[in-house]
């Protein structure tokens, strides 16, 4: 019975359940969602590898299960995902922060910008882009702009646990409506996925993070040229933006910025080799 198993044993089955489902990573998800449900983390799965699972903690492990089988990602069925080194609270109303966008934070710490910075996050989600930025830089002060009144409460919940409450302002809008005043660093994870495509991209995308979050219009870019067009009064001379782009759009959104009066400064790739983060500054001509 489901309750007398071992945890050994539901580890086993929940990773056999995962992979015969043909899932995505099923070892480190059956582990996550097993260490989720005993309230411990790996060395604890390790460490005890003969202690039974209570009934409850089996029900909970089934329930779990079935929403990865249908294609829930481990992040909302458990409401958490780690972002560079820290954890942040995710939710259905937010997309869920991944590792490729840990490179617009690196390029972002890697600018000559003035100290304490001055940050605006158009598009904030969950947060974790300027609750990192804002703990990178225990001085700095920032803005979030979200056009959804529930991803600003989550990007409010992540900056409470993570200490940056008070040097962050919460802006209800889309882009810059309702932003005042000039940054020394613009960020933006905008959607970027053309229409068309959403509706062949993975379940756990495609059901699971909010379609405001992805949908880029027609050819992916329509958030690009939103962005580059209202700009240029809010960024500071010696300021920068860096935003996050697709496989394959960089050459398109290049041409955006530089046709609104900006320089491409720098880029960073993501760990499969793609362009994933630009930097641009105001044009000195």
């Amino acid at each position: 019975m489901a309750d007398a198993e071992t945890v050994a044993a539901a580890l086993t089955r929940a990773r056999a359940v995962l992979v015969a489902a043909d899932t995505p990573s099923p070892a480190l998800d059956a582990r996550l969602l097993l260490q989720a449900v005993l309230q411990v983390d790996h060395a604890g799965i390790v460490g005890q590898p003969e202690r039974r699972l209570s009934h409850a903690e089996g029900e909970l492990l089934a329930q779990y299960l079935a929403r990865r089988l249908a294609h829930e990602p481990v992040s909302k069925i458990l409401g958490v995902r780690d972002f560079f080194g820290r954890s942040f609270d995710v939710t259905a109303d937010v997309l869920d922060p991944r590792a490729d966008t840990e490179t617009l934070i690196d390029l972002a710490l890697r600018q000559n910008l003035p100290q304490p910075p001055r940050v605006l996050d158009l598009g904030s989600g969950s947060g974790a882009l300027i609750c990192t930025l804002l703990s990178e830089w225990p001085e700095a002060s920032g803005v979030a702009v979200d056009l959804s009144e529930a991803a600003l409460a989550v990007t409010a919940r992540n900056a409470k646990a993570l200490g940056v409450a008070t040097r962050l302002q919460l802006v209800h809008g889309k882009w810059f409506t309702g932003v005042a005043g000039v940054f020394d660093l613009i960020i933006s994870n905008p959607p970027y996925i053309p229409t068309a495509e959403i509706d062949g991209l993975e379940p756990d995308v495609r059901e699971h993070d909010p379609h405001l979050a992805l949908d880029g219009g027609e050819d992916g870019l329509s958030c690009y040229r939103a962005i580059a067009a209202g700009v240029a009064v809010h960024l500071a001379v010696a300021g920068r933006i860096i935003v996050e782009i697709g496989a394959g759009q960089a050459a398109d959104v290049k041409a955006i910025f530089v046709a609104a009066g900006f320089a491409h400064s720098a880029e960073q790739a993501d760990l499969g080799g793609h362009v994933r983060a630009l930097a641009f500054a105001k044009s000195s001509t």
